[in-house]
C-alpha cells in the first residue's frame, strides 16, 4: 500500500488492483498524484475548479467511464487508469490537438518542456488520421509582459481558470474564434470525445474577457506558467531561450512577505561573455501561485560589484562611530542575526519603521492571546475555509497571497466574505455574489472588529461589559410600509347557462399600510453599510458555512489603537470559531521583527542598509559600499506561513558581504550560512544548518520547504478591551501609504519589467480633479508627485507610494498608514 500523508476521512481505492489511501471526496486525479500514480491530463489545476477541456483523464471507476478531474473517490471504488476503449480515446485526442499544430518546436519557447510534445509521445501518436482547413490566427500582445500566440494554443482553458479561481482578476475567457466546421463524416467515425473535443477548439480562442485587446489585469503572469503550450509567453521572454539551455536555482521572492518559492532560471548572456542573466522566473504552479513581483521583479542584482578595500576601510570607521543602524526588511534572517549582534556587542540602535509597528503590534498580540504568532495560513484557509473576513489589508496591493486565497475561497469552497477598508476597490466584490464590503472612514478599524465580535461571538464567552457595549449600538423603530395582501371579495355575476345572477367569491391584490419593528445595528451603519438590509444577506451568507478565518493587514499595526486592536483580535479568537492570519509588511518583515530588537526612533550616526543614511551600505549600486542583491545570496526568511524557507543565489557577486565587516567587527564564522542554525530558538526558529533545509513539495500538494517555526501557547485570561472613538475617524483630505500592485522596494523598482509608476495613485474622477501633478503637504514636509488614475479605486482617499526608500514617505506618515494632508496641483 502506498503511503501517503494521514488525514482525518481516509477511505482505501484500487487503482490497476493496487491499493491506496485517499481523501474521502478528493478528485480521483488528485487521489492518484498523492500516490504517486500518472493520470494524464492537461486542462487541469490542482487549485482550481474542473473545466473538461482536454478530456485526456478519462478512466474507468467502478466499470463506468468517468473524467478523473471531475469524478470523486468513495470508500471501496475501484479505478481503471486504462482500458483498449479509453487509450483510443486519449490517443484520438491528442491527434486532434496535433491536426494544425505549427511545427516550430525548435524555436517555440516551450520547447522541452512542452505538455503537448509530451503526451504526444506518451500515448504513441506517430500519424495523423484528421484533417481540417486551418484559420489565421494574428499573435497579440495582451499587456505590458503578456504576449498571446493564437496559432500555438490549444484551448485547454488552464489560463482562464487560474485567472479566475486563484488570481481573481477573471481577465481572460474563451471568445470565438471562426474556425472551419468540422465534417459531419467524422462524428460517427471517430470516438465521441475526441469530436467534442475537436468541435469546441476549432470555435474557441482566447481573448481578454473585457472586449478589448487588453487584459487590464494585474500582470502576474500565471497564465503564463500554467500555459501547457508556447502559446502565452512574457514579451521578454519570446524567441530567447530553450528551456534545455536554463539552470533552476530554487529561491523564495524578495519582495511580498508571501516568501513564494520561485525558481531562478538562468544561462550565460552569450557566446562571448559567459557571465549568467535570469531569463525568467517560473513555480510549481500546481501547488503556488506568483504574483507580478515575485515573477518579473528578477534583474535587480548588484552588478559589477568589486572588493574596494577603501570603501570597506570606510564601512568598518562607520560603524565603529555609528549610533543607529537603518534598515528595511530586504534583509535574509541571517543578515538580521548579525545586526542584532551589533546591537548586544557595540549597542547600536536598530531602526526599521516598516518593521517596528509590526513587531509591537505582535508582542500586543501575544500578551493579549497567549499565542506567539498567528494560528492559520494561506493554504489552511483554502483548502478548509468557506467565509473568509479580511480587516485591514488593501487585499489588492498589500498581500497577492492573501488576495489569492480570499478569492480562492468564494470561488472554490462556495465561500463568503466580509471586506473591511477605508478605500473601495472594485475587484474585490467581484470575487463572488456573497462578498459584503464595508468601506469605512480611516479609524474605525476597531468598530469592524466589534462588529466581528457581534456577528460571531459565543455570546457566552463574552465579557458582560463588552456583550453591553456591542449592545449599545443597537436600536429598533417602528416603520410604516405598504405591501400587498390578498383579499375576498364576493360579487353578483350572471350565469350564461340559467340566465340568474349567482354569487362568487374570488381573491384580490390589494395594498395596506402595515407597521412594523425594525432592528438597527448602529455598527453597521458606522462602518458604511446598511443595517436595515445587511442581516438578510448575512443570513444567505451564512447558510452551510462551517469554517471561519480572519485577515489581518498591516493597516491595523500602524493604527493609533493598535494595542487596543490587538486585544480585539485575541478577543475573537477566544470568542469564536474563527481563525486568524497577519500578513507581515513585506518581504522578511517577520524573520526582523522575532529576530531583531528594534527601536522607535534614530540617533546620531546612521548607518543605512538600504536606506538613507550618514554612510550607505547598498545593493542597488549607489552606496558608499556594495551588498549583494537577495538575487546573489543564500539565506532563509521567514513567510506569512511561519515557515523558514532558504533561498539560494542565482548570481555572481564580487563585492563584500555582511559577514565580513562581522568578521573584522565582532568577529563571525567564515559564511553568512553559518548563521543559519544560531537563529534565535527562543522565538520558533531550529538550529538546523542551511544545506540541511529541504526545498519543495510532495505530490500532494504538501509543503516541504524549510521548517515551520515553532508556536507555543499559554493559558491567559481574556484581554480586556476598550471602547473606541468614533471621533478619531479621519475626515477631509486623506492620503493612504500604499504602493501599487507588484511594487515593493527599491528592488522592483529596478526590475526592467515592472512598469508601476512611483505617484499618486487615485480614483479615475480623484485624478481628474487632481490634474497631472500635485505637492501632497504633510505635518512635517511635503512631497511633490505625478497622479496617475487606477480605474479599479473607489472614492476620493488617495494612495502615496512608498516603495523608494530614498523619498523618505515613511517619515512622512510616521506612525500611521493615513494622514490628513494638503493636496495642491503644481
Amino acid at each position: 500500500m502506498s503511503e501517503v500523508k494521514t488525514v482525518e476521512n481516509m477511505v482505501s481505492i484500487k487503482i490497476d488492483g493496487e491499493e491506496y489511501q485517499a481523501v474521502e471526496g478528493e478528485y480521483i486525479l488528485n487521489a492518484a498524484r498523492a500516490n504517486d500514480v500518472f493520470i494524464p491530463a492537461i486542462c487541469y489545476l490542482t487549485r482550481c475548479s474542473p473545466t473538461l477541456a482536454c478530456r485526456i483523464c478519462l478512466v474507468e471507476a467502478d466499470g463506468k467511464q468517468v473524467y478523473a478531474c471531475n469524478a470523486k473517490v468513495k470508500e471501496g471504488m475501484e479505478i481503471t487508469v486504462s482500458t483498449p476503449n479509453i487509450l483510443e480515446e486519449r490517443r484520438a485526442i491528442m491527434e486532434v490537438y496535433d491536426v494544425n499544430h505549427p511545427l516550430q518546436c525548435g524555436v517555440c519557447d516551450k520547447s522541452g518542456e512542452c505538455e503537448l510534445q509530451n503526451y504526444t509521445l506518451e500515448l504513441n501518436v506517430d500519424s495523423q488520421s484528421y484533417a481540417i482547413p486551418d484559420t489565421k490566427r494574428e499573435t497579440q500582445n495582451w499587456s505590458s509582459v503578456l504576449h498571446y500566440d493564437p496559432g500555438l494554443c490549444i484551448v485547454c482553458e488552464r489560463c482562464t481558470t487560474v485567472c479566475k479561481d486563484m488570481i481573481g482578476d477573471a481577465a481572460i475567457s474563451t471568445t470565438k474564434r471562426g474556425g472551419e466546421a468540422i465534417d459531419k463524416e467524422y462524428k460517427d467515425s471517430m470516438p465521441k470525445d475526441a469530436y467534442s473535443m475537436w468541435n469546441k477548439l476549432q470555435k474557441s480562442l482566447i481573448a481578454p474577457s473585457n472586449g478589448t485587446d487588453q487584459t487590464n489585469c494585474s500582470d502576474c503572469g500565471e497564465c503564463i506558467a500554467v500555459c501547457p503550450v508556447g502559446a502565452l509567453v512574457s514579451r521578454d521572454f519570446v524567441y530567447q531561450s530553450n528551456a534545455w539551455d536554463l539552470k533552476r536555482i530554487p529561491a523564495v521572492s524578495a519582495h511580498s512577505s508571501d516568501g513564494f518559492a520561485i525558481y531562478y532560471e538562468t544561462k550565460p548572456r552569450s557566446i562571448e561573455d559567459r557571465s549568467e542573466k535570469i531569463f525568467r522566473v517560473t513555480n510549481e504552479w500546481n501547488y503556488v501561485s506568483l504574483d507580478g513581483s515575485a515573477r518579473f521583479a528578477y534583474d535587480f542584482e548588484n552588478e559589477d560589484a568589486t572588493k574596494d578595500e577603501t570603501a570597506f576601510n570606510a564601512a568598518i570607521e562607520a560603524f565603529k562611530k555609528a549610533e543607529t543602524i537603518r534598515f528595511n526588511s530586504v534583509i535574509t534572517n541571517e543578515e538580521a542575526k548579525m545586526l542584532q549582534t551589533l546591537k548586544e556587542k557595540m549597542g547600536v540602535k536598530l531602526y526599521n519603521p516598516e518593521v517596528r509597528a509590526f513587531q509591537k503590534f505582535l508582542n500586543h498580540y501575544q500578551a493579549a492571546s497567549g499565542r506567539t504568532l498567528w494560528s492559520t495560513d494561506t493554504d489552511a484557509i483554502m483548502k478548509n475555509a468557506d467565509f473568509v473576513i479580511s480587516v485591514g489589508a488593501a487585499l489588492r496591493n498589500d498581500s497577492p497571497g492573501l488576495k489569492y486565497a480570499y478569492n480562492n475561497v468564494q470561488k472554490m469552497n462556495k465561500g463568503a466574505g466580509l471586506y473591511f477598508h477605508p478605500v473601495g476597490d472594485t475587484l474585490i466584490p467581484s470575487f463572488g455574489k456573497t462578498v459584503e464590503c464595508f468601506n469605512h472612514k480611516p479609524g474605525l478599524e476597531e468598530a469592524a472588529l466589534y462588529l466581528v465580535l457581534d456577528l460571531f461571538a459565543d455570546a457566552d464567552k463574552l465579557p458582560e461589559e463588552v456583550k453591553a457595549y456591542i449592545a449599545s449600538f443597537k436600536t429598533s423603530e417602528t416603520k410604516t410600509i405598504k405591501e400587498k395582501v390578498d383579499k375576498t371579495v364576493k360579487e353578483m355575476v350572471k350565469n350564461e347557462e340559467t340566465g340568474e345572477e349567482e354569487e362568487v367569491t374570488k381573491k384580490v391584490k390589494e395594498t395596506v399600510e402595515k407597521e412594523i419593528t425594525v432592528e438597527k445595528n448602529g455598527l453597521i451603519d458606522l462602518l458604511g453599510g446598511n443595517s436595515e438590509k445587511f442581516p438578510d444577506a448575512f443570513e444567505k451568507m451564512m447558510k452551510k458555512k462551517e469554517s471561519f478565518s480572519m485577515m489581518v493587514g498591516e493597516d491595523l499595526y500602524f493604527h493609533e489603537k493598535a494595542e487596543n486592536i490587538a486585544k480585539l483580535i485575541a478577543l475573537i479568537e477566544a470568542t469564536t470559531s474563527i481563525d486568524v492570519v497577519m500578513t507581515p509588511p513585506k518581504s522578511n518583515a517577520l524573520g526582523v521583527a522575532l529576530i531583531c530588537d528594534l527601536d522607535d526612533e534614530a540617533a546620531g550616526y546612521t548607518i543605512g542598509y538600504n536606506e538613507n543614511g550618514d554612510f550607505r551600505l547598498s545593493a542597488l549600486g549607489n552606496g558608499d559600499l556594495d551588498m549583494p542583491a537577495m538575487n546573489q545570496q543564500e539565506g532563509t526568511f521567514t513567510n506569512m506561513s511561519k515557515r523558514v524557507v532558504p533561498t539560494n543565489a542565482a548570481l555572481a557577486y564580487g563585492g563584500y558581504e555582511l559577514n565580513d565587516l562581522m568578521k573584522v567587527l565582532v568577529g563571525a564564522p567564515e559564511l553568512t550560512i553559518d548563521w543559519t542554525p544560531m537563529l534565535p530558538e527562543d522565538k520558533g526558529y531550529q538550529a538546523v544548518a542551511f544545506d540541511d533545509l529541504p526545498n519543495g513539495y510532495f505530490n500532494d500538494g504538501s509543503e516541504n520547504r524549510g521548517y515551520l517555526l515553532e508556536i507555543t501557547s499559554t493559558e491567559v485570561a481574556l484581554p480586556e478591551v476598550a471602547k473606541f472613538d468614533e471621533s478619531a475617524a479621519l475626515e477631509g483630505e486623506i492620503a493612504y501609504r500604499c504602493n501599487p500592485a507588484r511594487q515593493f522596494n527599491d528592488f522592483t523598482d529596478k526590475s526592467h519589467e515592472i512598469f508601476e509608476a512611483f505617484g499618486l495613485y487615485a480614483s479615475t474622477a480623484k485624478a481628474e480633479e487632481l490634474g497631472e501633478k500635485v505637492e501632497v503637504v504633510f505635518d512635517n514636509g511635503s512631497i511633490v508627485m505625478d497622479v496617475i488614475a487606477d480605474a479599479k479605486i473607489e472614492g476620493d482617499i488617495v494612495k502615496v507610494s512608498d516603495f523608494r526608500a530614498a523619498a523618505g514617505v515613511y517619515d512622512l506618515f510616521g506612525g500611521s498608514r493615513y494622514k490628513n494632508v494638503t493636496i495642491k496641483k503644481v
